[in-house]
């Protein structure tokens, strides 16, 4: 028996019946999944019941007792023990498919997440519960080309959709109010504003469950799909049409929405599609030059000098896109500075543990200096990029005299695969 198993492949005898199934596909597809809540364990669930070969898990959070009613991977001892998401939703995704890998990123999902994933990625799954963070995987998404699926859930409803570079887009969607207001949550560039603990939306499992297995569907039409050399698009039906002339009815949520109405057991789909050319959203990286010499473990000054030599010039400089250095922070009453040399992304932590600065952050306004590129001016060249906010596996901006380059720091690959 046990001889049996060791040959045994996920999916033999069950998924290789379907006949759009194609297992190769599935065993090496890459799907990056932002967020590891209700409906993040549910995706992540079905994605390793399909034995999709590897899967990213997103999400800075640590698990609560109020997690476990809709959180089919999480234990009550991961609650007591105040463990991250992301990394219990990996081990026990693995622990149902032992044939797949599952890494888990504790971290936000734009700043912490190196670039070249969201490159190497077949499909994006958005399991996240804000505007903000929608915005943020919307922008990462559409610079690398990807399509990505979102899903919403709140107490008996939900819906479902596709976002894809060309067609439709998330940031193209927003209302002026609520563009507004995803710009006051981020803050501008010289002032630090506490972020507001987002009040609990009331779900349920079933919606959970209902919205998850949506888009791990949308996910596998994508990843059966995408990239097939037998197969052309069908205008007619808006399905697949292999070459041996069998339609695969493979209707996807692209430019549409999917609402669930638990109330009333209703289901209805609507178009969704809002594309405006002029939306800075659409920015697109291509071109990306691999270095393998390069790693976000090395130091600034290292990375600078491989630059120079690779380009053969005598000055470089690195734009910091996601991720902003703060040296200090300043109070206004009374006036004085902060010495803090972290990235952007850390500071309200930085904040929360500083008795003194907490305390000042809710009497006056706290301003932040920053850095916005890296240079032999940097004032700590020996700091690491990762300690500086750039994270392994990134794609930096490159700016010497002659070009501008955007290069992938591929000597941190081997971490993710």
């Amino acid at each position: 028996m046990n001889r049996e198993l060791d040959k045994y492949e996920w999916g033999d005898g069950v998924f290789t019946l379907l006949s759009w199934f194609k297992k190769d596909r599935v065993k090496n597809a890459r799907v990056l999944v932002a967020g590891c809540g209700a409906l993040g364990n549910e995706v992540v669930k079905n994605l390793a019941l399909f034995g999709v070969g590897h899967i990213y898990v997103v999400d800075f959070d640590r698990i609560e007792i109020s997690n476990l009613t809709r959180s089919v991977l999480f234990r009550e001892s991961d609650a007591k023990e105040h463990a991250y998401k992301a990394e219990v939703v990996a081990r026990r995704a693995m622990e149902i498919n032992p044939q797949i890998r599952v890494i888990p990123i504790v971290g936000n999902l734009a700043s912490e997440v190196g670039f070249g994933i969201y490159r190497s990625v077949d499909v994006i799954i958005g399991c996240l519960d804000s505007r903000l963070a929608r915005y943020l995987l919307n922008r990462m998404a559409m610079r690398a080309g990807k399509p990505w699926i979102d899903g919403g859930i709140e107490n008996l409803t939900g819906n479902v959709r596709v976002f894809t570079p060309g067609v439709n887009c998330y940031e193209c969607s927003l209302s002026r109010e609520e563009f507004n207001n995803i710009m006051l949550r981020t803050g501008c560039a010289d002032v630090v504003r506490m972020q507001e603990q987002a009040g609990r939306v009331a779900t349920t499992p079933i919606s959970a469950s209902i919205i998850g297995a949506m888009q791990v569907q949308e996910a596998m039409k994508i990843i059966n799909t995408a990239g097939n050399a037998d197969t052309t698009d069908s205008a007619e039906t808006g399905g697949t049409e292999t070459a041996k002339g069998m339609k695969q009815a493979f209707h996807t949520l692209e430019g549409r929405l999917l609402r669930y109405e638990g109330m009333t057991n209703t289901m209805n789909i609507y178009r969704y599609a809002s594309w405006k050319n002029t939306c800075p959203a659409h920015e697109r990286w291509d071109n990306i030059l691999k270095c393998g010499e390069l790693s976000a473990k090395m130091s600034l000054n290292e990375v600078l000098a491989t630059l120079r030599r690779l380009f053969g010039v005598k000055n470089v400089e690195i734009v910091m896109r996601n991720n902003k250095f703060v040296d200090k922070v300043i109070t206004d009453h009374p006036e004085k500075e902060y010495a803090v040399a972290i990235p952007e992304s850390r500071l309200e932590y930085y904040i929360r543990n500083n008795e003194e600065l907490r305390k000042k952050s809710y009497r006056t306004v706290l301003h932040k200096k920053v850095i916005e590129s890296l240079s032999s001016t940097f004032p700590y060249p020996d700091l690491t990029l990762e300690q500086i906010g750039i994270p392994p596996f990134d794609v930096i901006q490159v700016v010497t005299t002659r070009k501008q380059y955007f290069v992938e720091l591929t000597g941190d690959a081997e971490l993710y695969h």
